[in-house]
Protein backbone atom coordinates (compact mmCIF):
# COMPACT_ATOMS: atom_id res chain seq x y z
CA UNK A 1 0.00 0.00 0.00
CA UNK A 2 1.62 3.37 -0.84
CA UNK A 3 0.27 6.78 -0.65
CA UNK A 4 1.89 10.31 -1.16
CA UNK A 5 1.98 11.49 2.13
CA UNK A 6 0.07 14.90 2.20
CA UNK A 7 2.29 16.64 5.05
CA UNK A 8 4.54 19.30 5.14
CA UNK A 9 6.17 18.24 2.22
CA UNK A 10 3.59 19.43 -0.62
CA UNK A 11 4.90 22.01 -3.01
CA UNK A 12 8.32 21.27 -2.61
CA UNK A 13 10.02 17.84 -2.67
CA UNK A 14 7.06 14.50 -2.69
CA UNK A 15 7.28 11.92 -0.24
CA UNK A 16 5.20 8.87 -0.87
CA UNK A 17 4.69 6.77 1.90
CA UNK A 18 5.21 2.98 1.89
CA UNK A 19 4.05 1.08 4.81
CA UNK A 20 6.42 2.03 6.82
CA UNK A 21 9.06 3.68 4.68
CA UNK A 22 9.46 7.40 2.83
CA UNK A 23 10.40 7.42 -0.32
CA UNK A 24 11.98 10.26 -1.76
CA UNK A 25 13.20 10.57 -5.52
CA UNK A 26 15.20 13.86 -6.32
CA UNK A 27 15.28 15.32 -9.38
CA UNK A 28 17.76 17.53 -11.23
CA UNK A 29 19.59 20.00 -9.18
CA UNK A 30 18.35 20.74 -5.92
CA UNK A 31 19.18 24.15 -4.65
CA UNK A 32 19.90 25.14 -1.28
CA UNK A 33 16.85 26.58 -0.04
CA UNK A 34 14.92 23.31 -1.31
CA UNK A 35 17.28 20.68 0.46
CA UNK A 36 16.76 23.00 3.42
CA UNK A 37 13.71 22.40 2.92
CA UNK A 38 13.17 18.56 2.30
CA UNK A 39 15.25 18.23 5.72
CA UNK A 40 12.83 20.13 7.66
CA UNK A 41 10.05 17.92 5.87
CA UNK A 42 11.51 14.79 6.31
CA UNK A 43 12.01 15.28 10.02
CA UNK A 44 8.44 16.49 10.33
CA UNK A 45 7.14 13.37 8.00
CA UNK A 46 9.18 10.89 9.93
CA UNK A 47 7.44 11.84 13.19
CA UNK A 48 3.72 12.39 11.92
CA UNK A 49 4.03 9.15 10.05
CA UNK A 50 5.58 6.93 12.36
CA UNK A 51 8.19 5.54 10.04
CA UNK A 52 11.07 3.46 10.57
CA UNK A 53 12.76 4.04 7.23
CA UNK A 54 13.65 6.63 4.56
CA UNK A 55 14.72 5.44 0.97
CA UNK A 56 16.26 9.04 -0.51
CA UNK A 57 16.60 7.67 -4.69
CA UNK A 58 19.37 10.52 -5.90
CA UNK A 59 19.48 8.24 -9.69
CA UNK A 60 17.70 11.74 -10.99
CA UNK A 61 20.82 14.02 -9.60
CA UNK A 62 23.89 14.80 -11.62
CA UNK A 63 25.84 16.63 -9.42
CA UNK A 64 26.25 16.02 -5.53
CA UNK A 65 28.12 19.23 -3.93
CA UNK A 66 29.39 19.42 -0.36
CA UNK A 67 25.95 21.28 1.00
CA UNK A 68 24.22 18.74 -0.43
CA UNK A 69 26.28 15.84 1.01
CA UNK A 70 26.02 17.47 4.87
CA UNK A 71 22.19 17.94 4.23
CA UNK A 72 22.01 14.08 3.38
CA UNK A 73 24.28 13.23 6.27
CA UNK A 74 21.76 15.63 8.73
CA UNK A 75 18.87 13.88 7.31
CA UNK A 76 20.33 10.42 8.07
CA UNK A 77 21.22 11.66 11.91
CA UNK A 78 18.01 13.60 12.03
CA UNK A 79 15.96 10.16 11.29
CA UNK A 80 18.38 8.15 13.06
CA UNK A 81 17.09 10.30 16.20
CA UNK A 82 13.55 9.67 15.35
CA UNK A 83 14.12 5.87 15.15
CA UNK A 84 14.06 5.15 11.29
CA UNK A 85 16.40 4.50 9.03
CA UNK A 86 18.01 5.94 5.68
CA UNK A 87 19.58 4.86 2.63
CA UNK A 88 20.62 6.38 -0.56
CA UNK A 89 19.74 4.61 -3.52
CA UNK A 90 20.55 5.60 -7.27
CA UNK A 91 23.89 6.83 -6.99
CA UNK A 92 25.97 7.40 -9.84
CA UNK A 93 29.25 6.50 -10.13
CA UNK A 94 30.09 9.82 -10.75
CA UNK A 95 28.99 11.08 -7.29
CA UNK A 96 30.57 8.64 -5.41
CA UNK A 97 33.43 9.67 -7.27
CA UNK A 98 32.72 13.73 -6.13
CA UNK A 99 31.96 12.60 -2.71
CA UNK A 100 34.83 10.63 -2.12
CA UNK A 101 37.21 13.57 -3.72
CA UNK A 102 35.13 15.86 -1.00
CA UNK A 103 36.17 14.24 1.96
CA UNK A 104 32.36 13.72 2.85
CA UNK A 105 32.04 10.17 4.37
CA UNK A 106 28.34 10.87 4.99
CA UNK A 107 27.76 8.75 8.42
CA UNK A 108 24.83 7.28 9.42
CA UNK A 109 23.76 6.90 6.25
CA UNK A 110 23.32 3.24 4.46
CA UNK A 111 23.29 2.71 0.35
CA UNK A 112 22.02 0.12 -2.03
CA UNK A 113 21.95 -0.25 -5.63
CA UNK A 114 17.84 -0.16 -5.75
CA UNK A 115 14.62 0.38 -4.32
CA UNK A 116 14.55 -3.16 -3.82
CA UNK A 117 17.64 -3.67 -2.29
CA UNK A 118 16.90 -0.85 0.16
CA UNK A 119 14.10 -2.10 1.29
CA UNK A 120 15.38 -5.85 1.57
CA UNK A 121 17.74 -4.12 4.20
CA UNK A 122 15.61 -2.13 6.35
CA UNK A 123 13.77 -5.44 6.68
CA UNK A 124 10.36 -4.39 4.43
CA UNK A 125 8.81 -7.48 2.70
CA UNK A 126 9.61 -6.89 -1.42
CA UNK A 127 6.51 -7.85 -3.34
CA UNK A 128 7.70 -11.47 -4.88
CA UNK A 129 8.36 -11.55 -8.99
CA UNK A 130 5.56 -14.80 -8.13
CA UNK A 131 2.78 -15.41 -5.72
CA UNK A 132 3.98 -17.54 -3.59
CA UNK A 133 7.47 -17.89 -3.99
CA UNK A 134 10.16 -18.14 -0.94
CA UNK A 135 11.96 -15.01 -0.11
CA UNK A 136 15.64 -15.36 -0.54
CA UNK A 137 17.53 -16.19 2.74
CA UNK A 138 20.26 -13.72 3.99
CA UNK A 139 23.31 -14.22 5.13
Amino acid sequence: MSQAFSGPSAGHVPVLRLGQVLLVTLQGDLHDSTAQQLQQDLSETVVASGATGVVIDISGVEIVDSFLGRVLAEIAAQSGLLAARTVIVGMRPAVAITLVELGLTLPGLHTALSTEAAMELLDVPVPSARPGAPRPERP
